[in-house]
């Protein structure tokens, strides 16, 4: 059975329908999964576009309050080739292994490669990264947003499976802003505490200073150089409670 709607909350900018268009159970070294694919079209009227395929990964009944929940953005070059240059893979790791462990939750997985520019651009952006750029000035360069992610999706799919509220596993206290603004209530944000390595610690201090990301790192960057190492040392010394970025 699908299910489709028009999806308008309120302050959304959205024209897009989303329907839910299959489900099965998937085991996984995590546990066994809800597997629940959602299509995005283009509505009535607009250009038309291939489908794009979100998904909820659920874990036990979601109806209901304070249900615990990720929404992931894709990275193929993290989760497929397991690249050290950012941290997705192992947030997507942690959170799948948290909702399994409180038998419980979500994790909304968005088809939006490279904080929404695809997977051409990330890489584009990659290789001014080899010289120096960090993430936000790369796409910048190349005429690019900052981040375009976009979240209708997932108040789609949190209404469509009866999710009331929300604790949100994120860093990202923009992203709960977001949510909110689709309609998402939000009662709690749950850090995702990831310990960072010496190709990631640049990235993650730029998402820190540069784009509010509430990371635990302390530190500057310097390529190939002792801050590094020093960064990556300060986010192994400092208990998580006591952990902050520095701007």
């Amino acid at each position: 059975m699908t299910r489709a709607t028009a999806l308008k909350p309120p302050r959304s900018s959205s024209s897009a329908v989303v329907r839910r268009y299959a489900e099965a159970n998937v085991p996984t070294e995590y546990g066994t999964f809800r597997v629940l694919v959602y299509r995005e079209e283009a509505a009535a009227g607009r250009e038309v576009a291939p489908p794009i395929e979100h998904m909820a990964i659920t874990c036990g009944d979601v109806g209901g309050d304070d249900v615990l929940v990720r929404v992931h953005s894709e990275c193929w070059t993290g989760e497929v080739l397991h690249s050290l240059k950012c941290e997705c893979r192992e947030q997507l790791d942690v959170a799948l292994r948290a909702i399994a462990s409180e038998g419980r939750g979500a994790v909304f997985y968005l088809r939006q490669e490279g904080r929404g520019i695809g997977l051409g651009d990330k890489i584009r952006a990659y290789k001014l990264q080899e010289q120096g750029v960090d993430t936000v000035d790369a796409n910048r360069m190349l005429g690019l947003p900052d981040d375009t992610r976009r979240y209708h999706a997932a108040a789609f799919m949190a209404r469509d499976l009866g999710i009331r509220s929300v604790r949100l596993l994120t860093n990202n206290p923009e992203k709960v802003q977001r949510l909110r603004a689709e309609g998402v209530p939000i009662t709690e944000r749950v850090p995702v505490h990831i310990e960072p390595n010496e190709h990631n610690v640049g990235y993650l201090l730029a998402k820190s200073r540069r784009m509010g990301h509430a990371l635990s790192i302390v530190g500057a960057p310097v390529e190939n150089g002792p801050a590094i190492s020093d960064a990556i040392e300060a986010a192994r010394d400092v208990p998580p409670g006591r952990r902050r970025g520095r701007s």
